[in-house]
């Protein structure tokens, strides 16, 4: 029997998997939606619940779990300053998962992940920011 199975493995080995799972956490946190594979949407969405969840202590020790898990400074500051306030009174399901038709070469299923009651404005703005201050630079 495969009770507690529950996780897919995406043809990857393991190590790559936490990678990937990680980096599209970060993507997510960042950009506040997404866009990738079903299977994959299904997958980081359990796993940025718990990070969101784990932000929402705040501690000193939540913070480094939360390091440790996905490695990002700014992904971390940004769950424990903006994301852990707007869901404190949310007691889970921050996320959602859209179907999103299927991808052209080859025929993937395809989702958008997003952060629910999410900032519709926080979807490149680091890249519009980082345009900006070049643009600048060369003035």
């Amino acid at each position: 029997m495969r009770h507690g199975n529950g996780q897919r493995k995406l043809n990857r080995t393991a190590s790559h998997r936490q990678a990937m799972l990680a980096n599209m956490a970060c993507s997510l946190i960042e950009h506040e939606q997404i866009k990738t594979t079903l299977p994959k949407a299904k997958e980081i969405r359990p796993y940025v619940e718990k990070l969101i969840t784990l932000a929402r202590r705040g501690d000193l020790h939540a913070r480094r779990l939360l390091i440790a898990q996905i490695k990002q400074e700014a992904a971390v500051s940004k769950l424990i300053d903006v994301l852990a306030k707007r869901y404190a009174e949310r007691p889970g399901g921050y996320s959602r998962v859209l179907k999103a038709g299927f991808r052209y070469g080859d025929m993937a299923p395809m989702a958008f992940v997003e952060l629910v009651d999410r900032d519709t404005e926080a979807r490149g703005a680091v890249d519009r920011a980082r345009v900006a201050a070049e643009e600048a630079a060369e003035d």
